[in-house]
């Protein structure tokens, strides 16, 4: 990916643990590479279609300048969101965040913190079969809209499905979302049962009924398990009512262990290559 860098900006700033960092202040020296897609902007020459180092560096300076953070890491973590929030065209951020004057009392020449923070791309899956369905998923869906490190990019149509599973229950209501997102994988399941919680959804009996379910199922192209988490969702190729959804959203997104596109495993689930065949199901 293009990047443009920034090199040793000087900063005088109050960051520091120690009483007098705060109040005295020192200089700081901030790396920052900023990833983006330079193609447009080099063959239009057109800087609206590139970003504004300048800008952004006058960015980096105010925003040290007008916030107090006791370490370098919350400083470092915060600028990153300020510029990935502040410049849509950013995918990722590479931000080093110097200190050469920290009050260590030995020779040493420099203290830095490095990080990377980018947008990801996930597909979540949304469903609901208690109380008023379309509801708690359009709910749970602006729950999500608010928090700034999400961005919903595109909803697919909410579907009448017949349950999975085997347990006795209504119809349910299923849907997807597309999401850009700066949260990592377990912050971004932490936040999901945040709001099905606030849906007072209950979790008695596996497959049972809820109120709302909220499923990550792809998370860029990540293959990811633990006793928590696996990435991708570990049934979601024997789910229609997951599987016509994401049609709607990535059709030809390729699953990263079974190196089918969305839509091959929905045809390969229908003509019954897959275990779980597809549930009945309806549009709303």
């Amino acid at each position: 990916m293009d990047r443009i860098k920034i090199t040793n900006l000087k900063v005088f700033a109050h960051h520091g643990v120690l009483p007098e960092e705060t109040r005295n202040g020192q200089d700081f020296y901030v790396n920052a590479e900023l990833f983006l897609d330079c193609k447009r902007a080099g063959k239009s020459d057109l800087l609206e279609e590139s970003v504004d180092y300048g800008y952004v560096s006058r960015l980096i300076t105010d925003f040290l300048q007008k916030h107090t953070y006791r370490l370098i890491e919350a400083a470092a973590e915060r600028l990153a969101e300020a510029l990935l929030f502040s410049f849509p065209l950013l995918e990722k951020v590479k931000i080093e965040l110097c200190k050469p004057h920290a009050p260590i009392g030995l020779p040493f020449e420099n203290v830095s913190i490095t990080i990377e923070r980018g947008w990801h791309t996930a597909y979540l899956s949304v469903g609901s079969n208690m109380g008023e369905k379309e509801a708690y998923i359009k709910n749970g869906i602006a729950r999500l809209k608010e928090d700034p490190r999400i961005i919903a990019k595109k909803e697919s149509s909410l579907l009448v499905t017949s349950p999975y599973g085997g347990v006795e229950q209504e119809d349910f209501v299923n849907g997807a979302v597309a999401i850009k997102t700066l949260l990592t994988p377990f912050e971004l399941l932490e936040k999901l049962h945040e709001i099905e919680q606030e849906a007072k959804r209950e979790r008695k009996v596996r497959w049972g009924p809820r109120t709302l379910d909220l499923d990550i199922i792809f998370y860029d192209k990540l293959i990811y398990e633990d006793e928590n988490l696996i990435i991708p969702h570990v049934d979601m190729q024997n789910r229609s009512f997951v599987l016509r959804p994401l049609m709607e959203l990535c059709p030809n997104y390729r699953h990263p262990v079974l190196g089918k596109t969305v839509t091959e495993l929905h045809e390969m689930l229908e003509n019954g290559y897959a275990p779980g065949g597809g549930a009945e199901m309806r549009t709303i």
